[in-house]
């Protein structure tokens, strides 16, 4: 009897806290295509990551002796017109697309987190002011200035990620300002403010924090964004150089051999559709996961 009631004592006992990371991670992993889209990714990453040891060709040596090879056992994916392995550019064009949509995803990250938290504590004349610059640059056509920039310097990797990333945070900056002008009158900011805390120990520890969801799931998404940007800008020829092996510039080289060898247009398209939707249901599942109001 005893040893009964010990056991009913033991199955009462309250289940520990698993604490706001781990509520969290079980949200996230209750996504099924944010999962997949994480394993996706992953496996995008660790071919980007492992592509010299998974590839015994070079990316960008010609072998014009096998010009636009069909599909075999020495080439999975055939060879594209200067006799490249196509397998092999797209391992390695994986590296430069991902680079571009994350490095530039940052930029935009400081940028509109600056711009959007100054706006929103401050309001007023600053708020004002700043908002107007945002809705200029909206209006402003971004394409035109990068043609114009190109035609008087040499294209580079470099200049496509800045130019991403400095054009890139103006919708970010939009939601963190909303943010923080719900926040700014909050009890525990008063309380802060009232203990002798500046402004900037405001904004940096006690505002910015308290967006850091809506940051992240804006961040995955200015990946998506910013990866088929640089798709497209590569395609049109404004991008990234054509020396460079990016999914991109391998759909600009394809653009007119599609119908002799349609694998040369299918393999990077198939990439870029992927690896964007995998980012966006990175980004739809980390929204329901940091949501409070899931």
């Amino acid at each position: 009897m005893l040893h009964t009631f010990g056991s009913t004592e033991q199955q009462l006992q309250p289940a520990p806290a698993i604490g706001y990371a781990g509520l969290i991670w079980r949200r996230f992993i209750a996504h099924r295509l944010a999962v997949a889209g994480t394993i996706l990714l992953g496996m995008f990453v660790l071919l980007a990551i492992f592509a010299p040891l998974l590839s015994p060709y070079s990316p960008s040596e010609p072998d014009l002796f096998n010009q636009l090879a069909p599909p075999s056992l020495q080439h999975p994916l055939g060879t594209d017109p200067l006799g490249r392995d196509v397998l092999t550019r797209l391992l390695y064009g994986a590296r430069v697309s991902l680079a571009v949509g994350v490095l530039s995803s940052l930029i935009s990250v400081v940028i509109g987190v600056v711009v959007g938290a100054v706006a929103g504590y401050y309001g007023g004349r600053v708020d004002d002011a700043l908002m107007r610059l945002v809705d200029l640059l909206l209006a402003f056509p971004a394409i035109f200035l990068l043609l114009i920039l190109f035609a008087t310097i040499q294209r580079s990797l470099a200049i496509v990620i800045l130019f991403l990333g400095l054009f890139g945070w103006l919708y970010l900056a939009r939601v963190v300002r909303g943010e923080i002008l719900s926040l700014r009158e909050r009890d525990f900011i008063t309380a802060a403010r009232a203990l002798g805390a500046s402004h900037r120990q405001l904004i940096a520890r006690h505002l910015v924090p308290n967006v850091t969801g809506a940051i992240i799931v804006t961040f995955t998404l200015d990946v998506a964004i910013n990866m088929l940007a640089e798709g497209t800008l590569s395609f049109l020829g404004f991008g990234v150089p054509d020396s460079t092996p990016t999914w991109g510039n391998m759909l600009n080289g394809a653009a007119s051999y599609y119908t002799r060898a349609p694998l040369l247009t299918i393999a990077p398209g198939l990439a870029i559709t992927l690896a964007v939707l995998a980012v966006n249901f990175i980004g739809d599942g980390l929204r329901d996961a940091l949501d409070p109001r899931g």
